[in-house]
């Protein structure tokens, strides 16, 4: 096979090939296939574009050393994300910019209303959505984005955060009725 043959190749056959035959040069496309995306997601919780690539790019070292660890439970890109966000919210942790508990009690909203369904994120404009996120606890835009836009489960988010499922289902509720809160707020009834 010659390397744009690979190129075909799902993340998972090429993590096979990697870890079983030691093609280490595959690991190129896995890069080329994510960095980007992995870039945007350190730079959406980091706030700063020079520490974002910095990030980035020990993140993909990270993984690398942990690819033998990849069981194919979730998606590679699913894993991936996870290294980042646990990557990211760890050094926000480390350098104090990140203690939830406290953010949530600054900034506390009125009563969680149970309510809340899905569609009422959906509804949302974008460009509003992409301020308000801006403007949340980097804790709560990581679980909102690792929710909605990158589709992990609950127990993956869980992991990444290295919470509890409930923990998590209730942060995330938490974050919907902040985010639908700020929205009405701001732009009045969504």
């Amino acid at each position: 096979m010659t390397e744009n043959q690979f190129d075909s190749l799902t993340d998972e056959q090429l993590v096979e090939k990697i870890t079983s035959e030691g093609l280490n040069h595959l690991y190129s496309i896995l890069y080329e296939r994510y960095y980007k995306k992995v870039l945007e997601k350190c730079n959406s919780l980091l706030r700063n574009k020079d520490l974002a690539e910095d990030f980035a790019k020990d993140i993909f070292s990270k993984a690398f050393e942990k690819l033998r660890g990849f069981k194919g439970n979730s998606s590679f890109g699913s894993w991936l994300y996870s290294i980042t966000y646990n990557y990211c919210i760890d050094y926000l942790r480390a350098k104090k910019k990140l203690h939830y508990p406290n953010w949530n009690i600054q900034n506390e909203i009125p009563e969680i209303i149970d309510e809340i369904i899905e569609e009422d994120m959906t509804e949302i404009h974008l460009t509003r959505l992409q301020k308000l996120m801006n403007l949340m606890h980097a804790e709560e835009r990581a679980m909102l984005l690792m929710k909605y836009q990158d589709d992990l489960s609950i127990k993956d988010i869980a992991t990444a955060m290295r919470l509890s499922e409930g923990a998590v289902k209730m942060r995330i509720k938490r974050s919907k009725a902040r985010l639908l809160y700020m929205y009405s707020d701001l732009y009045g009834d969504y």
